[in-house]
């Protein structure tokens, strides 16, 4: 018990905010930044530190632990930007490793991820010039080749955008090698820039805001039906969904067509499917309930159902283990998630903190205010 003591004693520091505290091992600290994090500012870490305290922990930490932590933030923790980092930053420290290749392609879940994982890997090895991606990693190579066979031509084309990075570019770097005919064909399409233009509700939208209408009533006609035929189509996905919700009741949509968006959007497996953060559901439930509209109060009886939906999802706090749920309401909170967002800090941790007691047998609930902060 002594020497217990003695060790806690000298494995005392503070954290970036200047208060006590334990030190952990290089693991878990580093587990501790990407779980805390979107790499973007917080009140405690600007968005450069963070980063820097990430790539300082890499070189400590052991490499196994980083590969399963960044594909176990991508799939279990749906985070993208972050794992994408760790998968680099093993890179510039793992040469040759083909930890690397299967760790770069177990993050990359998306299409539009093999030119975005590039695209750091050419910020985080300072590269200008022309050819910013000259010498690129065999490691980061073949695990973006394995990624390329992830995918067909509607994904593809989803993702297919005019970033810095392209998906053409992408593909002459990697030399991905195709597991069939139809999949060379599908290569080829992209190093032509030939890829069939998808059905989405972007581009379909897009196109429709594009035409010339012979008045203000014709306009919103088209658009009403546009949405009616977007819902029946089944491609608009759960966020875009959620997120168009406005863009929905704006649009005046038939009755018929707003009972299939709030069945959907209460659908206990579309919600498990979906992986949305709760919070986006209180920023959706905001934004409805400023509307007029007939049909405000069915949707915000759906957003609520969906919101029980999610909690449900919560997992580990059926047990008898006692649980304490502390909110922390101080002024560090008091702003948004993001620059373009109305939802605080603040709104998150108390959303989370209700959604966590709906969970638990065993409550004890402590609000925790700093003064002064």
């Amino acid at each position: 018990m002594k020497f217990n003591l003695l060790k806690r004693m000298t494995n005392k520091t503070v954290n970036h905010e200047g208060a006590a505290a334990y030190k952990l091992s290089p693991e878990m600290e580093l587990y501790s930044a990407v779980a805390t994090a979107g790499l973007s500012d917080t009140f405690y870490e600007k968005q450069g530190d963070r980063l820097q305290r990430i790539q300082d922990l890499l070189a400590k930490t052991n490499p196994e632990f980083t590969a399963r932590l960044a594909v176990y933030a991508r799939n279990n923790m749906n985070m993208r930007s972050v794992p994408m980092v760790l998968a680099v930053e093993m890179a510039k420290l793992q040469t040759g490793n083909s930890l690397v290749s299967k760790t770069v392609s177990g993050v990359v879940q998306r299409a539009d991820e093999i030119a975005e994982l590039l695209a750091y890997y050419q910020l985080a090895n300072k590269r200008d010039g022309a050819k910013k991606l000259n010498k690129l990693s065999k490691q980061v190579q073949k695990g973006l080749a394995v990624s390329f066979n992830k995918f067909d031509e509607y994904q593809f084309a989803k993702y297919n955008r005019a970033t810095e990075v392209k998906l053409r570019d992408a593909l002459f770097l990697v030399h991905p090698k195709a597991k069939s005919d139809e999949q060379q064909a599908l290569f080829n399409k992209i190093a032509k820039d030939e890829l069939a233009v998808p059905y989405t509700w972007e581009v379909e939208l897009s196109s429709l805001g594009q035409q010339k209408f012979e008045n203000e009533k014709a306009r919103k006609k088209a658009f009403t039906a546009k949405w009616e035929e977007l819902i029946d189509s089944g491609k608009v996905g759960y966020m875009a969904m959620l997120r168009n919700l406005r863009n929905i009741l704006d649009a005046q949509v038939s009755y018929t067509h707003m009972e299939k968006v709030c069945a959907y959007l209460a659908n206990e497996n579309a919600v498990a499917k979906s992986k949305q953060l709760p919070f986006r559901f209180l920023a959706a439930y905001r934004e409805v309930k400023k509307m007029q509209s007939p049909y405000t109060s069915i949707v915000l009886d759906a957003l609520e159902d969906a919101v029980a939906a999610s909690a449900a999802n919560i997992q580990g706090f059926d047990g008898d283990t006692s649980v304490v749920i502390a909110c922390d309401v101080s002024s560090s909170m008091q702003q948004p998630v993001s620059k373009k967002s109305a939802v605080l800090l603040y709104d998150v941790g108390l959303m989370l903190g209700m959604l966590l007691q709906s969970r638990c047998k065993k409550q004890y609930q402590v609000c925790l205010a700093i003064p002064g902060k």
